[in-house]
């Protein structure tokens, strides 16, 4: 039996995503279906998880449902780390070896790379994903353009939302 190719799974992961905004009850369940479901299927995908702006202190970002090993950063300031950088630049940041990024804040001994893509809700970044992998630069710009799409799914969910 051949493997389904990496392409076919994004695919499936969005179409499966974007039906599951349609249905879940609570912001809550759609990152849990979303880390979930990435962790199930994506096998390069060693840590996948939510970390969201705490809306108490916009300097602050809010470790959400994730899919891994447990992690001591549950808040990361924004001025930190490559999650903080993802969020104060607004754009995407892959990093293929972690231990030559001074900003990384490490979680694991086995992390060896890492992609964090920032979640806009209403012209803002809110938060965003951030996946790890124990494989040296495990990301490619197919992984930029899924997890980009994954976002605006869960940006969207938010916006038609509220509150």
């Amino acid at each position: 039996m051949s493997k389904t190719p990496l392409s076919t799974v994004r695919s499936m992961l969005l179409e499966r995503f974007s039906r599951l905004a349609l249905s879940a009850v609570s912001f809550h369940a759609l990152q849990q279906g979303v880390v979930e479901g990435m962790a199930q299927d994506l096998p390069h995908y060693s840590w996948t998880g939510f970390y969201m702006l705490d809306p108490d202190d916009p300097e602050t970002l809010v470790v959400g449902p994730f899919v891994g090993d447990p992690t001591p950063h549950t808040r990361i300031p924004v001025s930190e780390g490559i999650c903080g950088a993802a969020v104060a630049t607004g754009e995407t940041v892959i990093v293929d070896d972690v231990n030559s990024d001074p900003r990384y804040l490490s979680c694991s001994i086995k992390t060896k790379s890492e992609i964090v893509v920032p979640i806009y809700a209403r012209g803002k970044v809110i938060g965003e994903i951030d996946i790890d992998s124990h494989d040296p630069a495990a990301f490619t710009d197919e992984d930029r353009v899924f997890l980009e799409e994954t976002v605006r799914i869960v940006g969207r969910y938010i916006e038609q939302h509220p509150g």
